[in-house]
């Protein structure tokens, strides 16, 4: 469901040239997302009604100056009771948007949130090793304690702290 929404989305971007400006628009609210506990409770909790959803919607937008088709993509979520999945809507957008310009996405699992200048790290060190431009899509998970964890395609590299105290764990029991 999440693939067919983002690939109407990516349509009607395309046919109005601003699928970029779709794109900000769609990480700023992610961004919003992210940030607020009440805004997350109120796309994921089935408790809300489709009214009550897309008035709160409505009323966040207006006080955030969020406006065009993106804002009206998620109000339409939000009506349709599909905001649940919203954010693999804007995922799987996301895809879209990287596989129509040639770039590849890698999933960054991390403690806590990046600055600039590590993003821009990670991003150079998976520029070379792929020779491609590399988007990445950042979650920001406290459980892994520390480190990183990287996914592109079907490789993964789990350098979290919580995979290496579980090793260490795993191996003291083999000692006993």
């Amino acid at each position: 469901m999440a693939g067919r929404y983002a690939t109407a989305l990516y349509e009607l971007a395309e046919e109005s040239k601003s699928v970029d400006a779709v794109l900000k628009d769609l990480q700023r609210f992610d961004e919003l997302l992210d940030s607020s506990a009440d805004l997350k409770r109120l796309v994921k909790s089935p408790v809300f009604s489709a009214e009550e959803q897309l008035a709160a919607i409505s009323a966040i937008f207006d006080k955030a100056k969020f406006t065009g088709l993106a804002a009206n993509f998620i109000k339409l979520a939000a009506k349709n009771r599909r905001l649940f999945a919203v954010d693999a809507m804007i995922r799987a957008f996301r895809a879209i948007v990287a596989k129509a310009r040639g770039e590849l996405t890698a999933k960054v699992t991390v403690a806590e949130p990046m600055n600039d200048a590590r993003l821009k790290d990670i991003k150079s060190a998976l520029k070379d090793v792929t020779s491609q431009d590399v988007e990445i899509d950042v979650k920001v998970d406290p459980s892994i304690i520390g480190g990183i964890i990287v996914q592109l395609g079907s490789r993964m590299v789990d350098a979290s702290l919580k995979t290496r105290l579980s090793a260490i764990q795993t191996a003291m029991k083999e000692v006993r």
